[in-house]
């Protein structure tokens, strides 16, 4: 993916690491919340407040490059992301397909203002790139959750792996785009 560099410097490495960490961590500790709401475990309440913590990550992370109010915002929409995907699956577990169907309504929507606010921030980042990235995670984490209800273990398995992949590819495709806006910091 970043062959288009002559060098990468150890603060770019150090870029793309922590970045991909960050959407590691939000699709494990998504998987890990599925499966606390799913089995009512008792570890859901600190489980689902662990994985609310990756939006402060988040945040944190890019507010160096653009700023509070930007980090804030991005850090809104990924916390409602997290808890509209909270109540989609309460609703499919409790069987309500109307609060299910209007949960998923807003996630898709939440993504699409997710894309844009990415596709306005950055020149490298494509709104349309970031939408469909974003669908297709949604796609993922959707169906881990119902393989799980159904008690389709493996195929719940078999998906966060694809997702895994998938959500490295989202890690470096923001990684790559700050560093292409922001060259001036990752000189060699």
């Amino acid at each position: 993916m970043y062959t288009s560099f002559n060098c990468i410097c150890s603060s770019a490495v150090n870029l793309i690491n922590h970045i991909r960490m960050l959407w590691e961590q939000h699709g494990a500790w998504t998987r890990m919340a599925i499966i606390s709401i799913v089995f009512g475990l008792p570890d859901e309440d600190p489980t689902v407040k662990r994985l609310l913590r990756n939006p402060t990550d988040f945040a944190n992370a890019l507010r160096p490059f653009y700023g509070d109010i930007i980090a804030t915002r991005f850090e809104k929409l990924l916390t409602y992301h997290l808890t509209i995907a909270a109540e989609l699956i309460k609703a499919a577990k409790a069987g309500d397909s109307q609060k299910a169907e209007d949960a998923e309504k807003r996630w898709y929507k939440n993504a699409d203002d997710i894309a844009a606010l990415l596709g306005y921030i950055n020149p490298y980042w494509s709104e349309k790139n970031w939408r469909e990235m974003l669908h297709e995670h949604l796609a993922f984490v959707k169906a881990e959750a119902v393989y799980m209800l159904n008690k389709e273990y493996q195929k719940s398995i078999d998906t966060y792996d694809k997702m895994e992949i998938q959500i490295l590819q989202m890690a470096d495709m923001m990684a790559k785009g700050i560093i292409c806006q922001f060259a001036c910091y990752f000189c060699c």
